[in-house]
């Protein structure tokens, strides 16, 4: 089992060890007068206790596989993890807390992964990192229940939280908390920094929740409130909770924002600007804080140098992996293996297997079936697969006979199951989905309807901020879901995903487009995926070649495989669903001698990275283009478009067919909008 690091700090230490990050916030906000030294200020004891006393952690070594995850959740008091990154022995000198906020420094104005060492996850977005928090404890527990041997326990880690008020005030927090409950990740500790302030004042006139209720009624234990301002007693409270309960635990911290400022302390003037020159000086007499700007003693360093302990911490870790590895090496490389992100070298085989099987078979069938079918083949080779739905898994069909329904015992144990029933919660899905990616060793992906991808967008912003690979299925996406109406009916969303950089959205045509775009989603470590699938059958489209799908648009049908021996006078572009109608467009127009090439677009994305040359050889410069997709035009014009057949309005409630006839989705009006164009 994992150990508390040897290092204990008493009570005149913890004083100078918490001065020294209130030192540290204050001066490296003053100088980039720009930031938030309350927070920092006020935690800053409930830091000593955590960061000081419990926390299993390699200054070292960052990214050691049996580390705690620790989260900043109030990720607006950045300088307090780098004033303890800094301290505790990271690869974070002081340079860089002078240079707090400013350009290409490691100490932005909110935390972010793979920037500064240490950083778990990049916060700011309130409320998210408490959920990413949840999403890290999930995967703990899952990795642990599935790798960990009677006498050989080799994930063994806590995930520690730091929030405030505008973490519970947002919604996200409540469905993320709610989850944590009911799957009861007993190593998941939060500390709320109850100080009663934010950014408008006082918060009693519009947070008047009981807190304290609120979490025992998702089925967490609650520990306090204590004086976040006795090291002792939060020490007591992590002590208490790390013993475990079976449940989450939340630890309420009365706290000072801004503690030690004679003049800011408790006032939401301390919140989000610098003190400046009077109230620090001031500031310092109070703390006896005698030192100048960025000058720390050796004590402090010495108080909160956290090297020796890792390391004793990490070696002791490595000597129970090695007995483990001498035991059990294929799940021991099994592990390694997951957690470093690499897939087997077997997938690329599966891949083309899948695809080669789609394109013999040449099935009629939704994309979001043919989107399960790609999953039946994936989550039986890769177990790190970890899919799930928001309450919608009969509709997105992401459960396969691979990933049976994931629960958890009256203990908490889990029954091994691999898909989640998130429940009607989007959001929270998706930053649960960033948390499990961030922790490593599963591949999460998530299902919901289009229409409320609006509902988690801002997650799977933060997910291609973080450069982290989550899938996001996404089915009924269009008007094509008939007659719900236009409150489900994707017309604005497919356009605005693609506006997410580092986003790659795929939009299907048929079988083997949607296997391509899983294959491309699953086999890409940097970027997160999203995947449009239609509700409706789509045809299977014939096609000379595979694999220039993966280059996110391909020539699908030339002239000549409509009988004519010409080269063509136009482009049309299309993606999903109204790939069918070009190519029955280019069919009508053959008979006339009218000379169309059909191109397949089901990733702008990944098509705009492919070389000059490629791009041009699909859509050459001397032809007018056409674009058709069912949803809003603005998109298509970017390809030098004349003209876009498109949907700048909402839907009807109606039968999808109705719906293509309708609003103009019909082979004749392509045809004739080719027509229209060619005449100029």
């Amino acid at each position: 089992m994992s150990s508390t690091p040897n290092h204990t700090p008493q009570t005149a230490d913890a004083t100078l060890m918490a001065n020294a990050v209130r030192a540290l916030a204050m001066d490296a906000v003053q100088q980039a007068n720009s930031g938030h030294p309350g927070a920092p200020m006020g935690m800053a004891d409930i830091a000593v206790a955590l960061w000081g006393r419990h926390l299993r952690h390699n200054p070292a070594d960052p990214l050691w596989a049996d580390r705690d995850r620790f989260v900043l959740s109030n990720g607006h008091g950045s300088m307090l993890i780098y004033a303890l990154l800094h301290l505790t022995g990271y690869a974070l000198p002081l340079e860089e807390l002078r240079k707090f906020r400013q350009l290409h420094s490691k100490t932005p104005g909110h935390p972010e992964v793979d920037i500064t060492p240490g950083v778990e996850t990049t916060t700011g977005p309130l409320g998210q990192g408490i959920t990413n928090a949840v999403g890290m404890a999930l995967a703990e527990k899952l990795l642990a229940h599935e790798f960990n041997r009677p006498g050989h326990t080799v994930v063994d880690h806590h995930t520690y939280v730091f929030l405030g008020d505008g973490c519970l005030m947002e919604g996200i927090s409540h469905e993320a908390c709610a989850l944590a409950g009911a799957w009861k990740l007993d190593k998941l500790i939060a500390i709320y920094d109850d100080n009663g302030i934010s950014i408008d004042g006082q918060v009693t006139p519009w947070f008047i929740d009981d807190t304290a209720k609120r979490f025992e009624a998702y089925g967490w234990t609650v520990i306090g409130p204590v004086d976040g301002h006795d090291v002792d007693a939060v020490d007591a409270a992590i002590a208490k909770a790390r013993k475990g309960s079976g449940k989450p635990v939340l630890i309420i911290a009365k706290t000072t924002i801004g503690k030690g400022s004679p003049n800011r302390a408790g006032t939401a003037k301390a919140h989000g600007e610098a003190l400046g020159g009077e109230e620090i000086a001031l500031t310092r007499a109070a703390l006896g804080w005698s030192h100048e700007p960025f000058v720390l003693p050796e004590e402090v360093y010495t108080a909160w140098d956290a090297k020796q302990a890792g390391a004793a911490a990490q070696a002791e870790w490595t000597q129970r992996f090695d007995a483990y590895r001498a035991e059990f090496p294929e799940q021991a490389a099994e592990l390694l293996r997951r957690l470093r992100g690499e897939l087997p070298a077997s997938f690329a085989q599966h891949a083309v297997d899948a695809m080669v099987a789609a394109h013999e078979k040449a099935e009629t069938v939704a994309s979001r079936k043919a989107s399960q079918l790609a999953l039946e083949a994936f989550t039986r080779a890769l177990p790190e697969l970890l899919g799930g739905s928001a309450d919608l898994t009969g509709s997105n069909l992401t459960n396969t006979s691979s990933t049976p329904a994931l629960r958890f015992d009256e203990a908490g144990t889990p029954n091994g199951g691999r898909h989640i029933n998130y429940g009607v919660r989007e959001f929270g899905m998706a930053a649960i989905m960033n948390g499990v990616a961030l922790h490593g060793g599963f591949i999460p992906y998530g299902g919901t309807f289009l229409t409320f991808s609006d509902y988690s967008r801002n997650a799977i912003r933060m997910a291609a901020l973080m450069k982290r690979r989550v899938i996001h299925v996404f089915t009924h996406d269009s008007i094509g879901l008939g007659e719900d109406g236009p409150t489900h009916q994707s017309v604005e969303h497919a356009a605005s995903l693609r506006l997410i950089p580092g986003l790659d959205v795929w939009r299907p045509a048929d079988t083997t487009e949607t296997i391509a775009a899983w294959t491309m989603a699953i086999g890409n470590a940097s970027r997160p995926s999203a995947l449009l699938l239609s509700r409706q059958n789509l045809p299977y489209l014939p096609k000379a070649q595979l694999d220039e799908i993966s280059k996110g648009a391909y020539v699908l049908a030339e002239p000549s495989e409509v009988g004519l021996k010409k080269k063509a006078q136009a482009v049309i572009l299309a993606t999903g669903s109204e790939v069918g109608l070009a190519l029955h467009a280019q069919q009508q127009l053959a008979v006339e001698g009218i000379a169309v090439r059909v191109v397949s677009v089901p990733s702008t994305s990944v098509f705009d990275r492919q070389s000059v040359a490629y791009k041009t050889q699909v859509l050459p410069k001397n032809l007018p283009r056409i674009a058709v997709e069912a949803g809003v035009t603005d998109f298509w014009w970017k390809y030098g478009c004349a003209a876009v057949i498109g949907l700048d309005r909402y839907g009807e409630s109606a039968p999808a067919n109705v719906l293509f006839k309708e609003f103009g989705f019909t082979a004749d009006n392509v045809a004739a909008t080719v027509r229209k164009v060619l005449r100029g």
